[in-house]
């Protein structure tokens, strides 16, 4: 509790110094989100500052030099549900690719599901500086996690599926092609990662969605949906993309205090109602 009330104060203190991406934060709410008024906007801005000042706090967990301590969090923390989803998906025999986002604890919700015995490989960054990625490594193997980095994953990816294991990917960030395509995300068309359809149909892998949600007493609660039955899409890269991108904007429009509003989603996107660029 005390670090639920440190991490709201946190972040209201850093929303009102106006320094970290609050004009990102807001144009991109008011983008997707014509349909609130200024008032509940302006709620729902503080509201995610108060939760990126909560997941500032968690991420410190990952830094402390007490062995084991980061698994101890997580188990106390998180709470898994829907795992019979993940189960049965796996016992095809190929692997599951999870589908997942920023909403959420995401760093937390890896480690809850690598508690409970899911063997996780993520796909995502290396960490600056290395000393900072190191300890990362570190904190996330406590719990089960791999790292599967980009760019150059693919080897590491169809390993760990090979080994019937599980792969996750982040559905909500921006991704320039080849690893991107456009499709529509909140109306408007933009890169999204499109890695997993091609992925799936090449090595028979499941795809799972999973999305995590703090509740109001700090636990996160993770929850693993049934599988993604894509049927024919799968074959059509942009069709089958644009239903998982379909998926990822339900989880933010249902818990839009806890998505990532300060990342640079919608680059190169041109809004309904804006003026058409005219010749350089």
């Amino acid at each position: 509790e005390a670090e639920l009330h440190l991490g709201c104060c946190l972040g209201r203190l850093i929303l009102r110094s106006g320094l970290f991406r609050k004009g990102i934060v807001e144009e991109n709410m008011r983008r997707c989100l014509p349909e609130l008024s200024e008032d509940k906007r302006r709620d729902l801005l503080e509201r995610n500052f108060e939760h990126y000042g909560v997941v500032f706090f968690e991420y410190l967990h990952l830094l402390s030099p007490i062995e084991g301590h980061y698994r101890e969090y997580a188990k106390r923390l998180t709470r898994v549900e829907g795992l019979e989803h993940w189960r049965r998906a796996g016992e095809k025999g190929n692997g599951v690719i999870i589908l997942t986002c920023h909403v959420g604890a995401w760093e937390l919700a890896a480690a809850g599901a690598g508690v409970v015995g899911v063997p996780l490989t993520f796909v995502t960054r290396r960490a600056k500086p290395p000393w900072f990625n190191h300890i990362l490594e570190s904190a996330r193997l406590s719990v089960g996690g791999r790292a599967a980095y980009h760019p150059g994953s693919m080897p590491a990816i169809l390993r760990a599926l090979r080994r019937k294991e599980t792969v996750g990917f982040m559905m909500d960030q921006y991704a320039r092609p080849p690893m991107g395509m456009k499709v529509r995300f909140f109306g408007v068309q933009v890169d999204t990662l499109a890695a997993i359809a091609p992925l799936a149909l090449r090595t028979g892998a499941a795809i799972v969605p999973a999305v995590s949600r703090r509740q109001n007493d700090g636990t996160v609660h993770i929850h693993f949906e049934p599988e993604l039955e894509l049927g024919p899409l799968l074959s059509d890269t942009e069709k089958a993309t644009e239903a998982m991108a379909a998926v990822v904007e339900g989880w933010v429009r249902e818990n839009p205090v806890q998505w990532l509003w300060l990342h640079r989603r919608f680059k190169n996107v041109h809004w309904p109602g804006d003026p058409v660029p005219g010749p350089a």
